[in-house]
């Protein structure tokens, strides 16, 4: 079930943005009077169709699912022999350069819009998200370096606000980007605000695609260890722990948090451990002795309760102006750090394994769609830009390949020989073969690992 629940979520997240897509190039193709003679959501063979509208467009289901396509009248790929003379006006090579560039452009600027719409409602709707208070930091990293400390709340990186913790991330992510240090305005709770300043030095090579903050020493702040539920047979009720226990401190030594008791229980598989709680006002010394389970490769403790380990929320919402102002910018934020990525990963700044192919997408569909329908809604915004930006690289067959053709031909006054274009196109199929195989590869990869 759980194969059958990714499956969908990646196909209905998938399929949803190719027929945005499609369906960009079909509406401005209209309005410029081509005629379009198929739409198709899926590649190759044909497996279901209806004619429809005036010009009996045939709207398809093709049986490949990745891809779609919408096919115009084309002297390039059809014989306008017996061909309407009113329908050769509406041919798609003797449109203008402007109106080529118009229809092919249409398709990435749908998936954009989509982005765009969909970041916008859900700033309507209001996100809850964790606030941008961090988790005590261990002294030998960066950010205790830079005087951060347990309890402090970051308000803005490089001058940028960071009221959540999603924002926090991104900023480092841009900052790093940039070869920039970070410098944090942040509030200590009781004395005040304060500035630190992260160096380009400690941002150098952090894998953008991980824990970029987990290995600066920033974590999200957990609330205490608050007990909320103790199961029955486990070792914290043999120890006589209870519900609303406050774990304050093992071995004399203090918990700050119900991570912080969660990874000593892990750590602690068959010891004995002296836990003090705080139960009605009172403290008192209870021994427990986690039960030794093996996960995976290694063996761990467990004392089989349930401890609170959610941070603070802060729930942001913003009324119609200001939620598509904000989707805007997060689109074109977006897709410019899509770019720089890219453009890092053609320098060997940044790793190849970073590019991720159908198994990794389908798998963060999957998780995403547990989670909620904000998650998932979420995704499929990033997934929409991220496909925006592909399909406008330069690269032949793509959409981008033909808006640089069709750019060529404004500067010359001619269009490109066909001769070159069809080097070209060889050259676009091999190269993106080529990216498909290395996106199949570290998917795969990271699967095993």
């Amino acid at each position: 079930m759980s194969f059958l629940y990714t499956l969908l979520a990646f196909f209905g997240a998938l399929g949803s943005l190719i027929i945005i897509h499609e369906l960009g190039h079909y509406v401005v193709a209209r309005w410029c009077g081509v005629k379009v003679l198929r739409f198709s959501v899926g590649m190759g063979k044909v497996i279901f169709s209806r004619h429809l509208g005036r010009d009996q467009t045939e709207w398809a289901i093709s049986v490949l699912p990745l891809g779609g396509y919408v096919k115009m009248l084309d002297a390039r790929e059809q014989d306008l022999a017996g061909v309407a003379p009113q329908d050769l006006k509406r041919e798609f090579t003797c449109q203008s350069v402007w109106r080529r560039s118009a229809i092919v452009a249409a398709g990435p600027a749908a998936n954009f819009l989509l982005a765009i719409a969909v970041f916008a409602g859900l700033y309507m709707h209001g996100i809850a998200e964790p606030s941008s208070k961090i988790r005590a930091t261990e002294q030998a990293t960066a950010a205790y370096a830079a005087g951060l400390r347990g309890g402090d709340i970051i308000l803005s990186i490089n001058g940028k606000p960071t009221p959540v913790w999603s924002d926090v991330r991104w900023q480092v992510i841009q900052a790093a980007l940039d070869k920039a240090g970070a410098r944090l305005e942040f509030e200590r709770p009781g004395r005040g605000q304060f500035s630190a300043m992260l160096p380009a030095a400690s941002l150098a090579g952090l894998n953008l695609e991980g824990d970029v903050l987990g290995k600066l020493g920033i974590a999200v702040a957990r609330p205490k260890a608050v007990l909320e539920k103790v199961l029955e047979g486990g070792a914290a009720a043999r120890a006589g722990l209870q519900a609303g226990d406050l774990i304050m401190s093992i071995d004399g030594h203090a918990v700050t948090d119900g991570l912080a008791f969660i990874e000593s229980m892990r750590a602690s598989p068959g010891k004995t451990l002296s836990i003090t709680v705080s139960r009605g006002g009172q403290s008192r010394v209870v021994a427990v002795v986690p039960e030794a389970e093996r996960s995976a490769a290694v063996t761990i403790g467990k004392i089989k309760a349930e401890v609170a380990l959610t941070p603070d929320m802060i729930k942001v919402a913003f009324g119609p102006g200001a939620a598509f102002a904000k989707a805007g910018a997060k689109v074109w934020d977006t897709s410019l750090l899509t770019l720089k990525m890219m453009g890092k990963m053609v320098i060997g700044e940044v790793s190849w394994k970073n590019v991720t192919g159908p198994i990794t997408i389908a798998d963060y569909a999957g998780q995403t769609a547990r989670i909620g329908a904000v998650s998932y809604l979420t995704f499929i915004a990033f997934i929409s830009i991220s496909l925006g930006v592909m399909n406008l690289l330069p690269i032949p067959v793509l959409d981008g390949g033909l808006l640089l053709y069709y750019s060529l031909e404004v500067l010359t006054g001619r269009p490109v020989p066909q001769r070159f274009g069809e080097i070209a196109q060889r050259f676009g199929v091999g190269l993106l073969l080529t990216l498909m195989a290395l996106a199949l590869f570290n998917d795969v990869v990271r699967q095993l690992h």
